[in-house]
C-alpha cells in the first residue's frame, strides 16, 4: 500500500492564510452585500510598472518571431537579468556578488521552502518567533522537528522577537546549525542594523552555521543607514544565502519572478567535516527540479533596472509606504503601540487582546481583514499584522471603520 509522509500529520490543520480565507468567505456568504477590505495577506493592488509591461510585451513578441524565439532557457536565469541583479542590487552597495552566484526562480517562498532539502535531518534549526510560517512548515514536512506542543515544535530553537528587543531576536545561547532571518521583517516590519547583522554573521562563522536571509522587502528601505543586503557585512559571503522577490518590489505577485544568491565561497559540511560547495549543491537541485522562469517574465524583471525602471519602482513602493504611514499614525493615535510601517509595508500592532478575537471583531464589525499575530508564532499573540498593500482610498475607509469598531469594543 502507498504510505504517506507522516511528518505532514504534525502540521497545523491549515496554512494561516488558508484559515483566514475560510473565515472571510464564511463572512461574505453570510453578508453578501458587505464590502470587505483586505489588509491581511500581502498581495499588491497596483498594476505592473509601465517599463515592465512594455518589456513583457516585447518579450512575448520575441516568442512570435523565429529569429528571436526562445525555447528552454538556462535554469539559473538569463545572463541579461543575472548581470543586472548583481550590479544594481549588490555591487551598488559594495557587496561582492557576481552574476554566476544568482539563481532566478518563480518565488522567494518557493526558494526558502526548497532550500532546506540540501540539509541533513539532524541539524539544529533556529527560527524567529514571530515567523513567516513557511520556514517552520517546510522543516516539519522534512522531519526535522518533533510534535507541536503549545504552538511550538520540539526540536526547533525559537528566537523570540519581543517589544523589549524591538522584534530583532538575540543571538542564541546554544549552538545552532541553520538560522532563518528576515529583514525588513515579515510579519513585524522590524529592521536590523549593520551592527546587529554583524553579530549574526560572526556567530555563524564561529559555529560553522548557515544563515538563510529573506530580504523580500528590501525595496521598502528608505533609511540609508540600514543594510540593503546581508552581503554588506564582512564575512557574510562565507555563511549566508539571500532570497529576493519581485512580488512586492515590482508588483509581480501574479507574474512570478524572484532569485536566490548563493556565493561561491559558502561551504557546507558532510558527516566527516569535509567542505562542499553549497552553490554547487543548489545548482544541482535547481537544474534537476526547476526548468527556469519564462523569457518574457525575465525581460519584464530586467526592465526594473533600465532607464525609467528604478524611478517607476520607487514610485510604486512609495505609494504603499504612504499607506503604511497612514496606518501606523492612525493606530498610534488610537493608543496602540506599533512596529514597522517605516522601511516596511507591514505594521505590527499591539492589540491588547487575543489576536484571533481581534481579527474576528474587525471582520464582523468593520468588514476589514487583518492577520492575527498568533498565526506567526507564540510571540505573536496579542498582536495583529496590517498590510499596506491596497489602494489608498480603501485604506482610508478601512481605518475609519476600524476606529469606529474599536469604540464599540
Amino acid at each position: 500500500m502507498i504510505k504517506l509522509n507522516e511528518n505532514y500529520l504534525k502540521l497545523k490543520s491549515s496554512y494561516l492564510f488558508s484559515e483566514i480565507a475560510k473565515k472571510v468567505n464564511a463572512f461574505k456568504d453570510a453578508n453578501p452585500s458587505a464590502d470587505v477590505i483586505r489588509l491581511g495577506i500581502g498581495d499588491v493592488t497596483l498594476p505592473l510598472p509601465k517599463v515592465c509591461l512594455d518589456a513583457f510585451h516585447k518579450g512575448v513578441d520575441d516568442m512570435a518571431d523565429a529569429s528571436t524565439f526562445k525555447g528552454y532557457g538556462p535554469e539559473q536565469g538569463y545572463d541579461f537579468l543575472r548581470e543586472k541583479i548583481a550590479k544594481f542590487d549588490f555591487q551598488k552597495y559594495d557587496a561582492d556578488i557576481q552574476a554566476s552566484e544568482v539563481f532566478v526562480s518563480d518565488g522567494a517562498k518557493c526558494d526558502s521552502g526548497n532550500f532546506q532539502e540540501l540539509f541533513s535531518n539532524d541539524i539544529t534549526i533556529a527560527v524567529p518567533d514571530p515567523v513567516y510560517p513557511v520556514y517552520v512548515d517546510t522543516n516539519v514536512m522534512a522531519g526535522r522537528t518533533g510534535e507541536s506542543s503549545n504552538g511550538r515544535y520540539d526540536g526547533l530553537v525559537y528566537l523570540e522577537g519581543t517589544e523589549e528587543n524591538g522584534f530583532v531576536p538575540d543571538i542564541p545561547d546554544k549552538k545552532v546549525d541553520l538560522i532563518y532571518l528576515c529583514f525588513p521583517n515579515n510579519p513585524t516590519g522590524a529592521t536590523a542594523t549593520k551592527a546587529q547583522l554583524k553579530e549574526w554573521v560572526d556567530y555563524a562563522r564561529k559555529e560553522k552555521a548557515l544563515i538563510l536571509y529573506d530580504a523580500a522587502y528590501e525595496a521598502f528601505i528608505r533609511d540609508e543607514s540600514l543594510p540593503h543586503t546581508i552581503y554588506e557585512i564582512e564575512g557574510a559571503r562565507e555563511v549566508a544565502v539571500e532570497f529576493r522577490s519581485y512580488s512586492k518590489t515590482a508588483g509581480f505577485t501574479g507574474t512570478r519572478c524572484a532569485y536566490t544568491v548563493v556565493p561561491g565561497s559558502c561551504m557546507i559540511y558532510d558527516k566527516d567535516g569535509s567542505k562542499h560547495s553549497l552553490q554547487a549543491l543548489w545548482n544541482r537541485r535547481h537544474t534537476t527540479k526547476f526548468n527556469g522562469v519564462s523569457y518574457p517574465v525575465q525581460r519584464a524583471a530586467e526592465a526594473i533596472y533600465i532607464g525609467d525602471g528604478p524611478e517607476q519602482i520607487r514610485k510604486l513602493n512609495d505609494y504603499y509606504l504612504r499607506n503604511a504611514a497612514l496606518i501606523r499614525s492612525t493606530m498610534t493615535d488610537l493608543g496602540l503601540s506599533c512596529t514597522g510601517g517605516v522601511n516596511s509595508p507591514y505594521i505590527w500592532v499591539k492589540c491588547n487582546m487575543d489576536s484571533w478575537k481581534f481579527f474576528d471583531n474587525m471582520l464582523n464589525k468593520a468588514a476589514v481583514v487583518c492577520t492575527p499575530g498568533a498565526g506567526f508564532g507564540a510571540c505573536g499573540e496579542g498582536y495583529i499584522r496590517i498590510s499596506a498593500f491596497n489602494m489608498y482610498e480603501n485604506v482610508q475607509i478601512a481605518l475609519k471603520r476600524i476606529c469606529d469598531a474599536l469604540k464599540k469594543v
